[in-house]
């Protein structure tokens, strides 16, 4: 094997190295980014959980899921129609816990 063949063998493999490397960048990014919108899901119904757990009062903690629900959920369309919030939902807890 010559100079010449080493050299190109040694730029071909570097070629593909790089192209590995541009795609493992990729996709990190992409998993980042998948990530990132998760975890913020995550947060979204942590605070959600919080909001509607707020919203059952302590008697009515051992009641069945389905009274549970049904209560909580007539709750909640009771306040909105009583005070409109539009696009945002900050206050609903004080008004309805």
């Amino acid at each position: 094997m010559n100079i010449s063949e080493l050299l190109r063998l040694l730029q071909t493999e570097h070629d593909e190295t790089a192209a590995r490397a541009d795609n493992l960048r990729e996709q990190i990014e992409r998993l980042t980014t998948a990530l990132a919108e998760t975890e913020a899901r995550v947060a979204e119904l942590a605070a959600t959980r919080k909001v509607i757990d707020g919203l059952i009062p302590p008697d009515h903690a051992a009641a069945p899921a389905e009274t549970a629900t049904a209560t909580v959920y007539q709750r909640i369309v009771t306040t909105f129609n009583e005070h409109p919030f539009g696009p945002h939902v900050r206050g609903v807890e004080d008004r309805t816990g």
